[in-house]
């Protein structure tokens, strides 16, 4: 139902914070790298070193982790092909593509001076 403020059911009239959604998608979010991930997939499909590469800091234990981890949430696809060596590719699932928009969101709040 939409209401006057322009959200219907949304973030503002939850108070339910045992299942908060919002929360639920920072949490898929959380970890130093994982938006750094999110950025360099959201130019395209990736392999490990060029994503290892491209986050300059990043170990190879821990990037390992935060791509399971958005494998696991749904935002991230890998696809392994049968090759000598093994070649493995990273890609944005559709639910990940959604998450683009938020994430310039975020940035542009990001980068908006405060208030005075």
């Amino acid at each position: 139902m939409e209401q006057a403020d322009g959200f219907a059911d949304g973030f503002l009239d939850a108070h339910d914070h045992t299942q908060c959604p919002a929360e639920l998608a920072l949490s898929v979010m959380r970890g130093r790298w994982k938006v750094h991930v999110l950025r360099e997939l959201a130019e395209g499909t990736q392999r490990f070193s060029g994503l290892q590469r491209a986050l300059v800091g990043v170990s190879h234990k821990v990037l390992t982790s935060q791509l399971r981890e958005l494998e696991a949430a749904g935002v991230v696809e890998r696809e392994v092909f049968a090759e000598v060596p093994p070649r493995v590719e990273y890609r944005l699932t559709p639910r990940g593509r959604s998450l683009i928009p938020v994430l310039e969101s975020l940035h542009a709040w990001g980068a908006a001076p405060p208030e005075s």
